[in-house]
C-alpha cells in the first residue's frame, strides 16, 4: 500500500511533464504562425518565451503532485509570466492591429497614404509594421498599432472606388471553381460597379490547412460601398458554405461501400 501510495503521484506527475509537453509543442507552433510575417529573432525570443512558461507551469503542477513545496516556484513563474506578458505585449498588439488593418482600413500596398505626419507609398505590410516609401526615397516604418489609433489619409486617386474583401477557404476546396464561381456570383452586382475594372482575386498565403485569398471590385458610387461590401461577403460566405458541403458528401459517398454488382 507503501508502494502504491509512493508511486501514483509520481504516475501522475509523469503525465502532467508529458502533457506539458504536448502543449508547449503545440503552442510553439501555433506561435510560429501567428509571426510568420514577423522578423525571425523576435518570433524566436517570443516563441522562447511561451516555450518555457508553458514548462514552468507544467514543472510546478508536477511538482505540488509529488507533495514538494511549490511557493517558491510558483513566485518565479508569477513574476517570469510578468516579464513574458510585458515582453511580447506590443508585438502582439501590432499583430492584432494588423488584422483589423486587413479588414477596416482601406488601403493596400501600392497605395499612397498620409499618418501621423507621415506620408508615402505602402511597400511592405508586415506583422508588426506598414512601411512606406517617402518622396524623398526615405523608408518609414509605421507601427500597425498608430493605424488603429490615428487617422489614415488615402491619397491614391480614386481610391475610394477599390474595396478589397478578405476571404479564408480550406484547402479541400477547388481553387479554380471558388474563384470562378465568385467571380460569376459578383458579376450579377454589374450596375453597381464600375464596368471599367472587372473584379480580381489573388491569392495572399497558402498554409497546410487554409488558403488566404482577396478580392478586389471596384464601385461606381461612394455611397454604395458598405451595401455592396455586406452583399458580395454574404455571397462568398454562402459560397463557401455550399462547396464545403458538397466536398463533404462527395468524401462520404466515396467512403460508403458499394453496393451489390
Amino acid at each position: 500500500m507503501d508502494v502504491v501510495s509512493f508511486l501514483l503521484p509520481l504516475g501522475y506527475a509523469a503525465i502532467i511533464v508529458l502533457v506539458t509537453w504536448a502543449i508547449a509543442r503545440v503552442a510553439s507552433t501555433l506561435v510560429g504562425r501567428i509571426l510568420r510575417q514577423s522578423r525571425p529573432l523576435l518570433a524566436a525570443q517570443i516563441r522562447r518565451s511561451v516555450w518555457l512558461l508553458i514548462w514552468l507551469i507544467g514543472l510546478v503542477t508536477a511538482i505540488e503532485e509529488v507533495g514538494v513545496p511549490s511557493d517558491i516556484l510558483l513566485l518565479i513563474v508569477a513574476l517570469f509570466g510578468v516579464g513574458v506578458i510585458l515582453t511580447i505585449r506590443e508585438a502582439l498588439e501590432n499583430a492584432g492591429a494588423k488584422y483589423f488593418a486587413d479588414v477596416f482600413i482601406p488601403f493596400k500596398v501600392g497605395d499612397s497614404i498620409r499618418v501621423q505626419g507621415h506620408s508615402g507609398k505602402v511597400i511592405e505590410i508586415n506583422s508588426m509594421s506598414t512601411i512606406l516609401l517617402g518622396d524623398d526615397n526615405t523608408l518609414v516604418s509605421v507601427p500597425n498599432t498608430v493605424l488603429m489609433r490615428e487617422a489614415v489619409v488615402n491619397t491614391t486617386p480614386q481610391a475610394w472606388k477599390e474595396v478589397i474583401i478578405p476571404i479564408t477557404i480550406r484547402n479541400d476546396i477547388d481553387l479554380p471553381a471558388f474563384e470562378s464561381a465568385v467571380l460569376k456570383s459578383v458579376n450579377k452586382l454589374k450596375p453597381s460597379l464600375d464596368s471599367r475594372f472587372p473584379p480580381v482575386m489573388t491569392m495572399r498565403s497558402k498554409g497546410p490547412q487554409s488558403t488566404e485569398l482577396s478580392l478586389s471590385i471596384m464601385v461606381s458610387r461612394p455611397e454604395q460601398r458598405d451595401a455592396i461590401t455586406a452583399e458580395v461577403n454574404k455571397r462568398v460566405a454562402e459560397l463557401v458554405e455550399s462547396m464545403s458541403k458538397a466536398k463533404k458528401q462527395g468524401n462520404a459517398a466515396d467512403r460508403s461501400p458499394a453496393g451489390p454488382a
